[in-house]
């Protein structure tokens, strides 16, 4: 037996979350039954553990958790073998298929990746699914060259723009921290941001479709207004990789930034990547990540707090990364 945060559904629909043994016989099907060891929470993990599922839950009783790392129990496929550390990201787990908010999992063994030498399972999910899409944004930014001058980001204090600033410091860039809240101005700093962006001067609506030429690139975490806005501040063929959808799915936008400027909207999706996409980025990580800063993201929890982190994730009131021990 086993402890898992599980998310059951009363008759007049509303869900709750409570810790609760269940036996790998309950888990659903995979080729690879994982040991869980650490597993994290983000927004969409937010919406999934709130009253109505946010949309996202198919199907009570469930297991959340959109991301874990650990080590193989058991494998029917001959890629993994008992002892070998993995992590996986994506694939809907946590949303259709139960996840990483128990001490064990079942999945299907194209859904994980070898865990890449010089991370342990704590710093892998310290890093988390976020921290996975911003490798991917960063590398999209780098396919198609990132210009001289800042590099924004935008909901720079949360788990995706904290580890993009994190990575794009390392890798030798000005980069400019967009966030709503000043206090957190020198928690980016300490990541490595080189100026604070308030969120108020990126809200406006947009009136005029070009602005100055300001940035190099930018990585997107929040959308809506705010992307639109950034559009027409890019330099001459600089590129947004978009990832976020915070400030909502909307684009009031024109096509001038993309036929006067040749602007590039690079959209970023972290769920389906091919094995290949995933490998890469999390070698990438491992090697361009400075584990110092990650270190600062960080903040402990367990299962049974997860239920007030979900509320608390939803307001916008979680910086950096939260990495969850199943295990406490």
């Amino acid at each position: 037996m086993f402890d898992a945060l599980v998310l059951k559904q009363d008759e007049d629909g509303k869900a709750t979350a409570a810790v609760q043994q269940l036996s790998v016989d309950d888990l659903p099907s995979g080729d690879v039954v994982v040991a869980v060891e650490y597993t994290t929470i983000n927004y969409k993990d937010g919406l999934c553990l709130s009253p109505k599922g946010g949309g996202l839950v198919r199907q009570y009783p469930h297991v959340g958790g959109i991301d874990f790392a650990g080590t193989v129990e058991s494998s029917d496929d001959d890629r993994y073998k008992p002892g070998d550390k993995v992590v996986l990201t994506g694939w809907r787990v946590g949303e259709v298929h139960w996840g990483g908010y128990a001490q064990k999992a079942r999945v299907k063994a194209d859904w994980l990746v070898p865990l890449p030498d010089g991370l342990d399972t704590r710093q892998a999910m310290a890093v988390g699914t976020a921290g996975f899409t911003s490798m991917l944004s960063v590398m999209a930014l780098e396919d198609h060259s990132i210009k001289d001058g800042p590099v924004l980001v935008t909901g720079a204090a949360g788990g995706v723009g904290s580890v993009a600033v994190a990575i794009l410091a390392a890798l030798g860039h000005d980069v400019a921290g967009v966030t709503g809240r000043p206090e957190t101005g020198d928690y980016l700093k300490s990541l490595g941001a080189t100026q604070i962006v308030p969120r108020e001067d990126l809200n406006e609506t947009v009136k005029r479709p070009l602005e100055g030429e300001t940035w190099g690139g930018c990585i997107d975490a929040v959308g809506g207004e705010m992307l639109a806005r950034v559009l027409g501040q890019m330099q001459y063929g600089a590129s947004v990789a978009s990832v976020g959808l915070a400030g909502g799915a909307g684009l009031p936008a024109t096509v001038i930034p993309f036929l006067l400027r040749g602007v590039n909207l690079l959209g970023i999706d972290s769920v389906m990547q091919p094995y290949e996409n995933r490998l890469r980025a999390w070698k990438r990580i491992a090697a361009d990540l400075p584990m110092d800063k990650l270190e600062a993201m960080v903040q402990p929890a367990t299962l049974s707090d997860l239920p007030k982190l979900a509320a608390d994730i939803l307001q916008g009131q979680v910086k950096g990364r939260v990495v969850v021990d199943v295990n406490a």
